[in-house]
């Protein structure tokens, strides 16, 4: 009979979701010695069947080492290696087996950040929707993040000043960016006024994968529209820091695309859709 002599912890799961007993993070792996007795009819080992039994020695050492190989395999990279972001200290990068070149191998396209800027009711949102029913109709898997709606959950704790603002902006482009990751084309429809933000926006994604687009409409304009009565209130001084009234809004320098009048009248909006959608195919966004 084999009796059991010793229990060395076991191997803990924890990271992966599955855990039995106590949790003891790796690299450590346990061992259980089983102390057998000479080779007899009872227990099956005889030359004749040959049956062999092999008893190895394992070092802690070996077994770190085969932890470890099989954590670099699990996380793509040693998880030893902590990092301070801002705020945030002690995190470790966990990175998929699944990249972006699977995802978007998956859905045959490019993820990439399309950033609509401009003056209120210059036609971001409107474009953003016949740009995400367009690539819709042509299969392509899309999602606008708007301004407003933004608001209403995500960013509903900042104000409309400076420096919230610019929180706004940055909360937009990292998630932008998550989406661009995942393949997706993001939409991003957001007055954005200050130019520092959107580049700060832009240097979050390769180089060619933030498309910014310019809706280039005179604030005379945008105000005889004044879709919400904003512009009405900001005039008659019941809103403070409207862009385009008493905050300023810099218009890019470098964008991808401007979308300026077409003759006395400006483009359909099905027409700035097409635009864009030119530009993406021109880049290769709608093909892997």
């Amino acid at each position: 009979m084999v009796s059991l002599k010793a229990v060395r912890p076991a191997i803990s799961c924890s990271s992966s979701g599955l855990e039995s007993g106590p949790s003891i993070p790796l690299p450590k792996v346990g061992f259980v010695k089983l102390p057998l007795p000479a080779p007899s009819p009872s227990l099956g080992l005889n030359v004749s069947n040959n049956a062999r039994l092999s008893l190895v020695q394992a070092t802690e050492e070996s077994a770190v080492s085969v932890a470890n190989d099989r954590a670099a395999v699990i996380s793509g990279q040693n998880l030893r290696q902590m990092a301070t972001n801002g705020k945030a200290t002690n995190i470790v990068w966990h990175k998929s087996s699944v990249g972006k070149l699977h995802r978007q191998e998956l859905l045959q396209q490019k993820g990439c950040v399309i950033w609509i800027t401009g003056l209120s009711g210059s036609g971001k949102s409107t474009l953003a929707c016949a740009l995400c029913q367009a690539l819709y109709s042509r299969g392509k898997l899309t999602y606008i993040l708007d301004g407003d709606n933004i608001r209403h959950g995500l960013n509903r704790d900042l104000s409309f000043k400076a420096e919230d603002r610019a929180e706004n902006i940055r909360r937009i482009g990292e998630v932008a960016k998550l989406f661009a990751d995942a393949g997706i084309i993001c939409i991003a429809s957001v007055i954005s006024p200050y130019r520092r933000d959107r580049d700060a926006c832009r240097a979050l994604l390769p180089e060619g994968d933030f498309i910014e687009v310019f809706m280039d409409v005179p604030l005379q304009i945008c105000e005889s529209r004044d879709p919400k009565g904003l512009y009405k209130l900001a005039r008659a001084g019941k809103i403070k820091g409207f862009t385009g009234i008493d905050d300023p809004y810099e218009p890019p320098l470098n964008c991808e695309l401007v979308l300026p009048q077409k003759g006395i009248n400006y483009a359909s909006p099905c027409e700035m859709a097409e635009t864009v959608i030119s530009f993406l195919e021109e880049k290769g966004f709608l093909q892997t």
